[in-house]
């Protein structure tokens, strides 16, 4: 019995001293492992994903072509100081004599060419015209991530420029953007109580929404990569969406705004410009549907019109507008004309 127990207990110091000495193997093997893979997904989270975010949302850079001298204006290219030192690229077009002015800016991934249609429009209407590139964009400086909170500070600093110019001055400014340069303009106007009115080009009511429909749509899942790069976007901005987004901007705003969409709009949704419209709160705005437009309002001088005439009810002027046969009506009479034409599609 003796002898049994002095055996089994060595039998048994000799499993529990082989598994004290293969505890630490086991310890040490797993440690390895969680180290490796936490290396892993720090260098992810850290290094790998940021930069295919960066890379996967960088705008792509399109240079100017047209200038406005082609169509007859007299311009001068400037140079705009922005955020961080950095310099923005502009055409201004500029009046004789002082006049209402109109700062525009293009949407992602475009230029101060595009919108040269609607610039010679209010040109030709009255208007001295600023057309702007954004950061990153046409011939304006490089300068990390672009977001539409950028696009907003260009427009500040744009505004900020055109109020210290030494030629005839500004008597009215307005606003005019584009896509996200839409949504900038009611970002930056919403901080702002010295703008004669705001026109939205085919802007989206959220940027959480917008960036989920543009993954859904290259079939990025959103748990966890998605969710993964709006944390990342948002930390990055330095804004939170829902404060920034313009269903949220619009009831800030203290003048006049025009919500300009395409029904025909492939990119960002009628809906959208709905939901905007719908939180306005007590601004006054109106909302403008275009039948069959798409997002870029190809050709953009055929719904001139619409915009020029907005914004002549609110320069300060009274003045009148010529139509397309010539004839000379006030901007009350287009608003109606343009409103009509919005309500007839509706109802279609």
């Amino acid at each position: 019995m003796d002898a049994c127990v002095i055996i089994l207990s060595r039998r048994g110091l000799r499993d529990v001293r082989g598994c004290a000495f293969m505890l630490p193997m086991n310890l040490s093997s797993t440690l390895t492992l969680g180290l490796t893979l936490g290396a892993i997904l720090a260098t992810l989270h850290f290094v790998v994903l940021p930069a295919v975010v960066r890379l996967a949302w960088r705008a792509p850079r399109v240079r100017e072509r047209d200038t406005p001298a082609r169509h007859g204006l007299p311009f001068e290219a400037v140079r705009i100081t922005t955020a961080g030192q950095k310099q923005l690229h502009g055409w201004w077009i500029t009046q004789d004599c002082a006049a209402p002015a109109a700062v525009l800016m293009h949407g992602w991934g475009g230029n101060a060419e595009n919108l040269l249609p609607l610039g010679a429009a209010l040109y030709r209407a009255g208007w001295s015209v600023l057309l702007a590139d954004a950061r990153n964009h046409g011939l304006s400086d490089d300068d990390g991530f672009s977001s539409m909170v950028k696009f907003a500070e260009d427009l500040d600093h744009a505004l900020d420029w055109l109020k210290k110019r030494p030629d005839p001055g500004a008597t009215r400014v307005a606003l005019v953007g584009h896509s996200v340069g839409a949504a900038a303009a009611l970002l930056c106007a919403s901080r702002r109580r010295d703008l004669a009115a705001v026109v939205s080009l085919a802007a989206f009511a959220h940027p959480r929404a917008i960036m989920r429909s543009i993954m859904d749509a290259n079939h990025i899942p959103y748990v966890p990569i998605g969710w993964w790069m709006l944390a990342f976007i948002e930390r990055v901005i330095g804004a939170r969406y829902d404060a920034i987004a313009p269903c949220a901007t619009i009831a800030r705003i203290t003048c006049p705004v025009l919500l300009v969409h395409g029904s025909a709009d492939a990119s960002v949704p009628l809906a959208d410009a709905h939901a905007i419209h719908a939180a306005r709160g007590e601004t006054a705005a109106e909302l403008l549907v275009i039948p069959g437009a798409d997002h870029r309002f190809v050709p953009l001088d055929r719904h001139v019109d619409v915009i020029v005439g907005f914004l002549g009810r609110h320069d300060g002027s009274g003045r009148f507008i010529e139509d397309d046969e010539g004839h000379q009506q006030g901007a009350e009479g287009e608003r109606e004309h343009s409103t009509q034409r919005g309500a007839e599609h509706h109802q279609a």
